[in-house]
């Protein structure tokens, strides 16, 4: 497995991350612990060291399964994980107040059973505590030796350069795949600018990119995916001409559509390292796949022309979480 390292901090990371959310939380009932942490190791074994949860996964069930999974190679993976949800549940609302990310720490540090945490985000802008107060406890807790690097996700420009300038941020996580590509209007020149790395969830556009998933598909009555306008059944069937469109080049290159659009998002930025999630092997091995897959200069000119041509049916959050996202 190639590996790259996340904007100027030094911080190594396989090419491809695993995202584990959907092992415990969002997509359904949570998976079998172990066919999980059998999951995870093999990924570890497959060349994947980069690896994704966050304490309000579950809440907590995300973060004590990777605990048990990775213990046996801990010092060899790099783990991420977030604060920032009052009592780290996401339902509760927003939380950074300096004393609950120390309460925070110390609960994540337990489940993950780890002395130190490798890369730890703010999950979202807290718009009643200042930036400066979150940058600084973490700049703390990095000269206490619990935390390697500083993360932010889903921010917005004013609030990178304010956390940047209080404790150099390593890393800014947010969605970003052929079907939402904003991030490239304001945050790519500014993460070029601050050396700083980008680490894109949902980069099969939570599934949907995969060709795996149509008009007609049901999900799960606690699939976080019934919320979102992107995924209501007309949106599905506007949005097929971009899966589509990946079919087509997938075809061509002997490929699948997943590692196209993986292999589209590792070509645009050599400090970009993304972390799809999945809950099956035969995916995880396939997505993997995209780490050989070369994409010309021709063949990325030709998804640019052909994409720029297709619009994108609804909005990727409802109202009340696109107002916490991009702050």
């Amino acid at each position: 497995m190639q590996t790259r390292k996340l904007g100027n901090s030094g911080l190594e990371v396989s090419a491809l991350g695993l995202g584990c959310m959907g092992m415990s939380f969002g997509y359904g009932p949570a998976h079998d612990k172990k066919e999980m942490i059998s999951l995870l190791r093999s990924a570890y074994e497959k060349g994947i060291t980069f690896f994704d949860t966050a304490e309000c996964y579950g809440p907590f069930l995300n973060e004590e399964l990777l605990g048990e999974a990775l213990s046996p190679f801990r010092d060899k993976v790099v783990i991420a994980t977030k604060f920032g949800f009052l009592e780290g549940d996401s339902k509760k609302g927003l939380d950074s107040r300096p004393e609950w990310i120390r309460k925070s720490i110390e609960g994540s540090l337990k489940r993950l059973n780890t002395d130190v945490i490798d890369l730890y985000y703010q999950h979202r802008v807290d718009p009643n505590v200042p930036m400066e107060d979150v940058a600084g406890t973490i700049k703390d807790l990095i000269q206490e030796g619990k935390v390697k690097h500083f993360g932010l996700s889903e921010a917005g420009v004013e609030s990178i350069r304010r956390a940047h300038a209080v404790q150099p941020v390593t890393a800014l996580q947010s969605e970003y795949s052929l079907w939402w590509r904003t991030p490239e209007e304001e945050i790519f020149p500014l993460l070029e600018e601050l050396g700083i790395g980008f680490v894109p969830f949902s980069p099969l556009g939570r599934g949907f990119l995969t060709a795996k998933i149509n008009e007609n598909t049901q999900f799960d009555s606690t699939d976080f995916r019934n919320t979102l306008p992107r995924f209501t059944p007309e949106a599905r069937k506007v949005n097929q001409a971009l899966v589509d469109l990946l079919s087509k080049i997938a075809s061509d290159k002997g490929a699948t559509n997943a590692q196209v659009a993986l292999a589209w998002i590792l070509a645009q930025k050599p400090w970009i390292a993304p972390i799809p999630g999945t809950t099956k092997l035969h995916r995880l091995e396939e997505n993997l796949g995209a780490t050989d897959l070369l994409l010309s200069a021709q063949d990325l000119s030709e998804i640019e022309n052909a994409a720029s041509k297709i619009t994108i049916e609804g909005s990727r959050y409802p109202e009340h979480l696109q107002k916490i996202a991009g702050k």
